[in-house]
């Protein structure tokens, strides 16, 4: 695709943007060219359009759907609203990306009243990292139950469309480019499950039904976790026992015994998402854990754990962080948010102490086993909701001589109290943002972080600055990316 054809498509100027001097040690695999197999030739921008303004239909009989005629394919649809940048080749994705986190940092740029930048921008931005591995990078996936485009209602994959406009379709995922094929066979073999099973699929909980979606997670070294989740609905616990036996049969010494689960996890559950402490993740076979290698250092993964879904992704990430930490034996480190420990672990070696801070039990359980099975004890982890744990950790802390912060926290971004107790503590002087969506509600956090001393507020604290900006390409082949920012003060 050329530069003005990227352009016309994303709306970005065509010319190249020169790279920062500032250099990571990065490694880079290309990703191939991915074609469909049922693919009838390239899809244009008019044939993209037809499909956003005329979604297909769904009768509500679940039968065979009546859909436009269009040269598209299912799997191209589903690869357009998965992995939307799959045409392009991984440069060109880069570039993008680094666009993406221009206009951010422009944004940004525009709303701190103490700073002005050149370019525009608040801070220098470094071209994006790419990701070491491309295809198939994905260690974790979740595959969902509904009706496919023949009206099946016990098909795997994932969805085209929206429930609010009643046009879902559950398509399969065999042809997305960032799934391993593991992950792929064993949503197969599942469905092949769930259609001979005498259960109903639960599509709508108030319909009824019991087999729902099915999460895979893989490591490196090909182990390999199933956790499926089902609705009990009015079913007896023998009934329910009588269909997990069935299920660890079937994935044990039936068809799916070729998927060599590792573990196979079940959880009942009446809600859309729960976690381990609402309704206990119950292993029907195999064993508790897989375990993965990190930059030499060993993690627990739990069925519901957090890690990076991108695994040599996240060695550049944790990389990353740690060269703009630069801790040494006279700091501490302030791990906000920080799941199963895997960035205060990676930056803990130099540093006099790492204190993490976590909501989820399970995840600082498994930091805290993290942190054993590498035989670290600089570190610790503190669970509890990070807007008062923080505050009244910081008091305790005084006599530090030197504290740094990195924050990793979810879409919604930091709670204010959490940026109202790191912008009053004068012992941080340096503090490391990683986001992975800096245009939402994060640019809420960095301005607050930035802006003058305001009394309504209760922001005390010497403003923090921008100095860096580091895009790390954590999701090839789709317009996300983490970004990570630098503050020092």
């Amino acid at each position: 695709m050329s530069a003005a054809s990227l352009s016309r498509l994303l709306g970005i100027g065509p010319q190249l943007i020169s790279r920062q001097l500032f250099c990571f040690h990065t490694s880079q695999r290309c990703c191939t060219n991915v074609t469909f197999g049922q693919s009838l030739g390239p899809t244009t921008a008019a044939k993209q359009e037809n499909v956003r303004k005329h979604p297909p239909k769904i009768r509500k009989s679940g039968k065979t759907a009546k859909f436009p005629s269009t040269n598209v394919t299912w799997e191209e649809r589903l690869a357009d609203a998965v992995t939307p940048l799959w045409r392009m080749n991984y440069e060109e994705q880069l570039q993008v990306k680094y666009e993406a986190q221009k206009r951010t940092l422009q944004l940004l740029n525009t709303r701190i009243t103490n700073y002005s930048g050149t370019d525009g921008l608040c801070c220098p931005l470094h071209s994006t990292l790419p990701s070491p591995v491309t295809v198939g990078y994905r260690n974790k996936s979740t595959f969902s139950v509904n009706r496919g485009p023949d009206g099946n209602p016990k098909t795997v994959g994932h969805y085209i469309g929206t429930g609010k406009g009643r046009n879902i379709v559950c398509t399969h995922s065999d042809h997305l480019v960032n799934m391993p094929e593991k992950h792929k066979q064993v949503a197969r073999d599942y469905e092949q499950f769930i259609r001979h099973s005498p259960l109903d699929p639960c599509i709508l909980f108030h319909e009824g039904g019991h087999w729902r979606e099915i999460t895979v997670r893989t490591n490196r070294k090909g182990d390999t976790m199933a956790i499926v989740y089902f609705h009990p609905q009015d079913l007896g616990k023998e009934e329910i026992r009588k269909h997990q036996k069935s299920l660890v049969e079937y994935f044990t010494t039936g068809p799916g015994a070729a998927c060599e689960l590792t573990s196979l996890y079940f959880q009942e559950s009446a809600m859309t998402r729960c976690l381990h402490e609402e309704s206990p993740y119950q292993l029907l076979y195999g064993v508790p854990y897989i375990f993965e290698e990190v930059l030499g250092l060993t993690f627990r993964i739990s069925p519901d754990a957090f890690f990076q879904v991108n695994t040599e992704g996240a060695e550049v990430l944790y990389q990353t962080v740690r060269d703009l930490i630069r801790a040494s034996g006279d700091y501490i480190v302030l791990d906000v948010c920080c799941g199963t420990g895997a960035v205060g672990l990676t930056v803990c070696q130099g540093a006099a102490r790492v204190i993490g801070i976590e909501l989820i039990d399970q995840a600082v359980e498994d930091a805290q086993c993290n942190a054993v099975l590498n035989g670290i004890d600089n570190c610790e982890f503190l669970k509890g909701k990070a807007e008062i744990v923080l505050p009244e950790l910081l008091p305790s802390l005084e006599g530090a001589k030197f504290l740094v912060a990195v924050v990793n926290p979810s879409r919604a971004g930091l709670h204010y109290r959490v940026v109202r107790a790191i912008r009053n503590c004068e012992q941080i002087r340096r503090l490391v943002y990683i986001s992975c969506k800096p245009e939402g509600e994060a640019m809420r956090n960095f301005v607050e972080l930035c802006c003058l001393p305001d009394q309504q507020k209760k922001l005390f604290g010497d403003p923090f600055t921008p100095t860096l900006a580091v895009p790390v390409d954590m999701f090839p082949h789709t317009p996300h990316c983490e970004l990570v920012l630098l503050f020092e003060r």
